[in-house]
């Protein structure tokens, strides 16, 4: 019978999966979270891409039962995916620049989609036409900065992390 082993990569992704959810629960800037970086990076970089998508969905879910379930949740998680989407878009185009740009287009597809999720749901103080997204749009703007801030750093702390292990690792190979 084989002994049961579990992988360094599962430890990983599960430190991953953890370490999302944990960063939700513990006080800190409306949506300054790294789940939008992990999403990008999984999407970028990990081979297995059912756990490129699974990593963030399993992390928002994880913090949601602590946190209490919510009305948006469904576009709140296809935001997620989308951004995973975005990774497999960028890991054959691997720049700052692109990184920087998927990293801030994450961030406005997040809060368009969202804050429009909030505002169809009819909780939002906002009359439901034109202008009444507009007004919700403008007043999720504070939102959208501190999404843009969060994903810039959680986005430069995990793909500067993997470019200087790597280079290093180079380093050490020559």
């Amino acid at each position: 019978m084989k002994k049961f082993e579990i992988s360094p990569k599962i430890y990983v992704v599960l430190t991953m999966i953890f370490a999302g959810a944990m960063m939700r629960l513990i006080p800190h800037w409306p949506n300054f979270t790294p789940i939008a970086a992990i999403a990008l990076f999984g999407g970028t970089f990990l081979k297995r891409k059912d756990l490129a998508f699974l990593i963030p969905v399993a992390a928002m879910l994880l913090s949601d039962v602590v946190l209490g379930f919510h009305t948006t949740m469904f576009p709140v998680y296809a935001s997620f995916i989308a951004i995973v989407g975005m990774g497999l878009f960028l890991q054959n185009r691997l720049t700052v620049v692109n990184t920087l740009t998927a990293s801030l287009a994450s961030s406005v597809l997040f809060y368009l989609v969202t804050n429009f999720a909030s505002w169809t749901s009819g909780l939002m103080p906002y009359p439901l036409n034109a202008a009444g997204l507009m007004q919700s749009y403008v007043a999720g703007l504070p939102f959208l900065f501190n999404g843009m801030m969060g994903d810039l750093f959680y986005n430069s702390v995990l793909f500067g992390a993997l470019y200087l292990v790597s280079s290093r690792q180079a380093i050490y190979t020559r």
